[in-house]
């Protein structure tokens, strides 16, 4: 029986890649490097904020001092953009108002920094979640599942009773790596393929397909 879900942030909840590219690109021509193009954001995003500086620096600038250098800026840049065009995907805000009718624990667990996790989640969807944590220091990111396993030891569940839904290969190895059951969203920064490639049990194409695996599995 399903008694939790554990959502991704980005392309799963909430569509933040233009902020996160303006962001980006800001930082960039700032340094004085060429920018990206917003749908290279796909790929670049997901990993957290250090993996997202150093995909986007060329690699003679993927120096320590400089891929410091470039975190501080977009931090900065990031933190005054993120809710400049983030919004929740359509639908996103009435399947969780179900499940949490349902009484299913509702979890976020995203690399990008816990502060600004909180800061979306506070302004797009607040009231809704029982747990919120994005990168802390000192515990691993996904596709480590430690963030997912404190969520289920918080509530006295197993995991084998939790969906985790995201949109990348990064999300269902963390599912995997939980023993959660992994399902992917179409709507998000990557592809089908990516997800199930990754191994996805279900990939989904409107956030209310959930309610209806949310069903199938409690039968």
């Amino acid at each position: 029986m399903i008694k939790c879900c554990i959502f991704d942030l980005d392309g799963t909840l909430v569509n933040s890649l233009y902020d996160i590219a303006n962001a980006a690109n800001s930082t960039l021509a700032l340094l004085g490097l060429p920018v990206y193009n917003i749908e290279k954001y796909r790929q670049f995003a997901g990993n957290g904020v250090a993996k997202l500086i150093e995909r986007i620096l060329p690699n003679e600038y993927r120096t320590d001092e400089y891929k410091q250098k470039a975190l501080d800026i977009f931090n900065e840049k990031y933190n005054r953009c993120c809710l400049d065009t983030t919004t929740p995907y359509i639908d996103i805000v009435e399947t969780l108002e179900e499940l949490k009718k349902q009484n299913i624990i509702l979890a976020v667990v995203s690399n990008k920094p816990h502060d600004l996790v909180k800061k979306i989640i506070n302004n797009l969807l607040p009231d809704i979640f029982d747990d919120v944590f994005g990168n802390i220091a000192g515990i691993a990111t996904k596709p480590s599942p430690d963030l997912c396993l404190h969520v289920i030891r918080n509530h006295n569940i197993k995991a084998c009773e939790c969906i985790f839904t995201g949109d990348s290969d990064v999300d269902m190895l963390t599912a995997i790596n939980a023993k959660m059951l992994p399902t992917g969203v179409s709507w998000g920064f990557r592809s089908k393929s990516e997800l199930k490639n990754a191994g996805a049990k279900y990939i989904i194409n409107t956030p209310k397909e959930l309610l209806k695996i949310l069903k199938n599995n409690n039968i």
